[in-house]
């Protein structure tokens, strides 16, 4: 038992190593049919790359420089925010913004598209057109329309559906506006066109959503990547390139406008100091005037100098109290909570907090002032929050300047009360003098503030002079003649594997779906039962296929079913086989009639008995007269010798033939005459063949198994089905039948099954086999019949070929 298991397993494994072989031969047979599918593939794919729009794609480089290494570290920057990096991220938005996007499409012409029209696609002509169109008038420049424009001949053409004629340079109006067509005699004019006009900010948002911005290394190297698709190569590369000069333009319009911001700011101050200015020394001017006073100096003495030094002081806290206050009054005027100029800064105090508060305000106007500039909403979430932590910082700053003013005062109000005891001891000075001194600082404060505002103001104006651009162009876009869609290699490969795969997934899911027996290896995978022999297709419209000049394929392969059953019968001489199948139509009676005959021509004395008495086929088959038979003998109504017949034209063949169907079958093979039956042909014939009911329908072949030696059970390749191999496999396993061997009929030529043809014994089902074999004629083809009838003399040449 052991032994048998192991030669199991390796026969199993055999087939599992010769599956791929198997399997490519298997396929190979439908070389024709992937040779079909992969030349549909290439010729679709060559009609995708014919016929679909190129993609283009062009792209450039450019570096986003800081102003961080050139700020001006002064009051002023503090206060209109002159020191501040760039926001690599913030430029990207910049670059990729509808509003940026608008003025390259203003200066690039953008809202107007052309197109060739052809026989399957159209193409998009930017600047290789033989024409551009000018509008003079426009009557709804936020309504899109098109234009189809023909041409009779190479200077007259026609507008839509309109008949007139229209040279080149000649104003044409409808219901869009006024135009006009201006020729390009660089490019030749062809029959038909297509002229798109898209409304700005339509054209705006469509290639600003076509525009990739990527930082090149890392977003903080500020080298940007930016790049454009679409349908025109050139048009790519313009939009790209006039993209990068204008946001140098707009870069330079920020810098020049924040100048302005500041100049306009300190012309401002300029002109009420100056009024306060020329007020103060006229003051000065009348009292000196009026009280004659020449040198005060002297008359003051060393008592002067304490009070000097005291009010000089008083003057420094005055002018940083005047400064809070300027600064206070700024931040509580409501039209400058959101104005166009930002917050002036400390001007000089010196207090950290309050710079702090002072820059981080002006930060965050900038930064709302930015997100407006984008077209971002203000009730858009970024913009809310800027608002509020603005309104929140300026609440800080106005609480904190009050804190500044007191410490102010209290610091004013100890350095009087320091003067007061100095002036106590220049009670003998005249009044007009300490009026004049009075007077004299007002009027040197008010001049130091002027000047330092007229520094300020001239440094700026030179500065925005020499405002550049904060962008330089690393790298300009190119126009590119290859385009990155359809990838010509890519479509091919995929072609390609689409031609092979869709003919191999229907021919591998044809075979996973077919559930009936089509080749040696399904018997073989399922049950260790042995493979007696295989029976070919025949052609033959006779059942008895062998006899003694037969040298046909089939006949040949009884003689092998022959030569194997040794193996299975042993070396006894006289033997008994059971014949029985799954079902009806698998050939029992085929295989019974015939290999009685090749058992009699080895001289064996044979008999078949016709036991399948539900539906008889071994006397029909044989062209043999019914009779009286096997019922007759089991109700004991006739004797045995009387029953037996001999197969005419065939030696050492007999038939015992059914008889009448009888109405219970199954329990007249119970009866004791059937032992009787069996052991009076065994006593008389060599070889017994019991052709029996399919075991897998009825249970007359187990009934009459325990008479027999051996059992032929019949598999039909392409009747069969697969999961009927697990019955043999319980009969054999389980010995409820005798000494089980499987032989498989009606094999048909498929290449690819095994190593010849289906078989594993050296022959296939071919025909041509020299003197081996005589040749079966395989009766015409439909597609055969078809052609004889349309050409007569094809038929005629294909018999003489034969003969």
């Amino acid at each position: 038992m052991e032994e048998s298991l192991n030669n199991k397993n390796e026969a199993r494994s055999e087939l599992w190593n010769l599956t791929i072989r198997d399997v490519f031969y298997k396929y190979v047979r439908f070389l024709p049919v992937f040779i079909l599918s992969v030349a549909l593939a290439l010729f679709g794919a060559y009609a995708y790359l014919r016929y679909t729009t190129p993609i283009y794609s062009t792209s450039s480089t450019m570096i986003i420089k800081s102003d961080q290494q050139q700020s001006r570290s002064n009051k002023f920057d503090d206060i209109f925010g002159g020191g501040k990096g760039i926001n690599i991220q913030s430029e990207m938005e910049v670059l990729k913004s509808r509003g940026l996007m608008t003025r390259v499409v203003q200066k690039q012409n953008l809202q107007y598209n052309y197109y060739a029209i052809g026989n399957i696609k159209t193409i998009n002509i930017y600047k290789t057109g033989p024409f551009i169109i000018q509008h003079e008038e426009l009557t709804d420049s936020l309504r899109p329309f098109t234009l189809k424009i023909k041409f009779s001949n190479d200077r007259e053409f026609k507008v839509n559906k309109d008949d007139v004629l229209i040279p080149f340079g000649k104003r044409f109006k409808n219901q869009y506006g006024i135009f006009r067509l201006i020729r390009n005699p660089l490019s030749g004019v062809s029959k038909e066109y297509v002229v798109e006009y898209t409304p700005t900010s339509t054209a705006a948002g469509r290639f600003a959503s076509a525009i990739t911005v990527v930082p090149k290394t890392t977003a903080t190297a500020g080298i940007l990547n930016i790049s454009m698709q679409g349908t025109n190569s050139n048009q790519c590369a313009d939009v790209v390139n006039q993209l990068m000069d204008e946001y140098g333009d707009y870069s330079k319009e920020l810098k020049n406008k924040t100048s302005d911001q500041m100049i306009n700011f300190i012309n401002v101050r300029m002109d009420t100091l100056g009024k306060e200015l020329e007020i103060a020394q006229n003051s000065l001017l009348s009292y000196i005037e009026q009280n004659k006073l020449i040198d005060i100096d002297a008359q003051t003495g060393g008592y002067f100098n304490n009070i000097s030094e005291a009010d000089k002081n008083i003057n420094e806290e005055l002018l940083k109290m005047n400064t809070a206050d300027f600064i206070e009054s700024y931040l509580q005027d409501k039209k400058n909570v959101y104005g166009a100029v930002v917050v002036p800064s400390s001007l000089g105090l010196n207090d950290a907090t309050l710079n702090e508060l002072v820059n981080g305000y002006n930060v965050l106007q900038r930064q709302r002032q930015q997100l407006l500039d984008g077209n971002v909403p203000e009730k858009n979430p970024s913009v809310v929050e800027a608002t509020g932590q603005i309104e929140k910082l300026r609440e800080s700053l106005l609480e904190n300047l009050s804190n500044i003013k007191r410490s102010y005062t209290k610091t004013i109000d100890a350095l009087r009360k320091n003067s007061g005891t100095a002036q106590g001891q220049l009670q003998i000075l005249p009044y007009k003098a300490k009026r004049y001194n009075e007077l004299k600082r007002e009027v040197d404060n008010k001049q130091a503030l002027y000047n330092v505002l007229q520094e300020e103001k001239e440094r700026t104006a030179i500065s925005r002079a020499s405002t550049i651009e904060n962008s330089q162009i690393v790298e300009k876009a190119y126009v590119s003649g290859t385009p990155i869609k359809p990838n010509r290699r890519s479509i091919q490969m995929i072609a390609i594997l689409l031609g092979l795969i869709v003919p191999a997934g229907f021919l591998f899911a044809k075979e996973m779906l077919n559930d009936k027996v089509t080749t040696r290896f399904d018997v073989e995978k399922i049950t260790g039962a042995p493979i007696l022999g295989e029976i070919g297709h025949s052609y033959s419209e006779k059942v008895m296929i062998v006899n003694k000049t037969t040298r046909s394929m089939v006949a040949e392969q009884f003689r092998i079913i022959r030569s194997n059953l040794q193996y299975v019968i042993g070396k006894a001489e006289r033997f008994t086989l059971l014949v029985t199948s799954s079902f009806s139509g698998e050939g029992k009676s085929f295989l019974s009639t015939n290999v009685g005959a090749v058992l009699g021509l080895a001289g064996k004395k044979t008999i078949i008995l016709e036991m399948d008495i539900r539906k008889p086929k071994v006397l029909s088959g044989l062209n043999m007269e019914k009779g009286p038979g096997i019922t007759n003998f089991l109700i004991g109504k006739a004797e045995l010798s009387d029953l037996i017949r001999q197969v005419p034209d065939t030696e050492n063949l007999y038939v015992l033939g059914c008889g009448p169907i009888p109405p219970n079958p199954s329990e007249l093979l119970l009866s004791e005459k059937v032992e009787e039956l069996f052991a009076w042909v065994k006593k008389e014939f060599d070889v017994v063949i019991v052709d029996t009911a399919p075991v897998g329908m009825v249970s007359d072949a187990q009934t009459i198994s325990k008479f027999c030696d051996s059992t032929l059970y019949m598999v039909r390749q392409g009747h069969t089905f697969k999961k009927q191999i697990t019955l043999i496999d319980e009969f054999y396993t389980q010995n409820k039948l005798p000494k089980v061997a499987v032989v498989i009929n009606d094999v048909k030529l498929k290449t690819g099954y095994g190593y010849y043809g289906y078989g594993r014994y050296g022959y296939g089902y071919g025909y041509g086999y020299g003197s081996y074999y005589e040749e079966e004629t395989p009766p015409p083809t439909f597609l055969e019949k078809v052609l004889s009838y349309l050409n007569p003399i094809t038929g005629l040449v294909k018999n003489n070929l034969k003969s």
